[in-house]
């Protein structure tokens, strides 16, 4: 029986479509050189180990904080478009600058700036996905976002690796090719993305007023804990890479552990996003804490690098469960004016608690081992799943 074209669902808007093939394209871009950039510091400019992880930890903390900025900022004009047009343009304009780099200090300019520009896109460009969509298939939305974003994700090392080989390990040449879909990604969300119109007598004040922060709401500093608890259960897909290695997978092939996460993800964002719409947000996080838990404990047991593979793949099928539910959910929970902020926020705890995760971890590993790092975060796991419950009697079905 044909579907009654007033009762079925809407359509992903074309803006949508848009802004996840914007992310598809900066990511391959970027993966082109984040995946050779450490071998290409040490191997060609001669940094040394500590080196990278400084200039790591410098532009990941720098994204950190201009993300709540950008976000409030967002709020306070009224626009997201204009904003994530710069910060799309400042990562693609820094893609040169990795292929002429000739030492440490072009290097660093190259990858602050570009962390400056994730952080300034992130938070507008998650608001302008909730402003454009209806809220019905917003769920459906955020994991087709995420889906587009995440096959950048495992494209652009493997473009990477196929150009290495093609041209005898020649970074530099990498780096030039890396700079068209960075180009293109810009050129993307200037023509294909329009923003929805707003009211210009609409008053405007400071988002990060205490009162405007108050108008958030318990509902929305619930997700936003909850989701520095995953970050704090999962620590960094770092750690998938290092467990490969220890087992004994080729050096060759350990990049491909990241390739084969990616490919879960990006297969399993879009339809969770879409089950998202129909069921319980609380019901499915509950579910992707169990699908966590089960990864850990493979990686935990892994003998054989099949097990590994195994566990990659049950992790990115979790993530493929939560992070687009979990921006959702940020949308669901804000008004519409706060949503920039809202994001921002959200990203800024969620990262936080990736970088004590990870530092934690790492003692773990260092310490103890490798199987008590995975065993340890399935217990953490275990613990938010509990905690999940508990929340989710005391306030009610989401």
């Amino acid at each position: 029986m044909p579907t009654d074209p007033a009762t079925a669902p809407p359509r992903i808007p074309a803006g949508v479509w848009a802004l996840g093939l914007v992310s598809m394209l900066m990511d391959i871009s970027s993966e082109m050189i984040h995946s050779l950039l450490p071998m290409f510091m040490v191997g060609t400019l001669g940094m040394s180990a500590l080196v990278v992880g400084v200039i790591e930890g410098l532009a990941e903390a720098t994204a950190l904080i201009v993300k709540v900025f950008s976000g409030a900022l967002s709020d306070y004009l009224g626009k997201r478009k204009g904003l994530a047009l710069l910060g799309y343009g400042l990562g693609a304009f820094t893609k040169p600058l990795f292929a002429i780099a000739s030492g440490a200090g072009l290097i660093v300019a190259a990858r602050l700036i570009d962390r400056v520009g994730k952080g300034i896109r992130g938070a507008p460009r998650d608001a302008l996905v909730a402003d454009i969509t209806p809220p019905e298939i917003r769920g459906a939305a955020f994991g087709l976002r995420q889906s587009l974003d995440t096959v950048g994700a495992f494209v652009g090392p493997l473009l990477a690796a196929g150009l290495m080989l093609l041209w005898a390990n020649d970074f530099r040449a990498v780096f030039w090719v890396a700079v068209l879909p960075g180009l293109l990604a810009v050129a993307v969300l200037a023509l294909g993305v329009r923003e929805p119109e707003r009211h210009e007598g609409a008053r405007r004040g400071n988002p990060i007023r205490r009162e405007n922060l108050r108008r958030l709401g318990s509902a929305y500093w619930w997700v936003v804990g909850v989701g520095a608890l995953f970050t704090l259960a999962r620590f960094s897909e770092a750690f998938l890479v290092l467990r490969a290695q220890q087992l004994g997978i080729a050096m060759a092939l350990v990049p491909l552990v990241m390739v084969a996460m990616n490919l879960v993800y990006a297969a399993a964002a879009y339809p969770f996003g879409k089950l998202s719409d129909s069921v319980s947000h609380k019901a499915l996080l509950a579910w992707g804490l169990v699908v966590l838990i089960a990864a850990d404990a493979l990686l935990a047991m892994a003998q054989h690098w099949g097990l590994v593979l195994a566990g990659v793949a049950v992790w990115g099928i979790h993530m493929g469960m939560t992070q687009g539910l979990l921006a959702t959910m940020v949308a669901d929970a804000t008004p519409a004016d706060l949503r920039g902020t809202a994001f921002g926020v959200f990203n800024l705890a969620s990262g936080l608690a990736m970088l004590v995760a990870s530092v934690v971890a790492g003692l773990m590993w260092d310490a103890i081992g490798p199987a008590a790092t995975f065993w340890a975060g399935g217990a953490f796991a275990v613990l938010c799943l509990v905690g999940l419950g508990l929340g989710r009697r005391s306030t009610g079905p989401c």
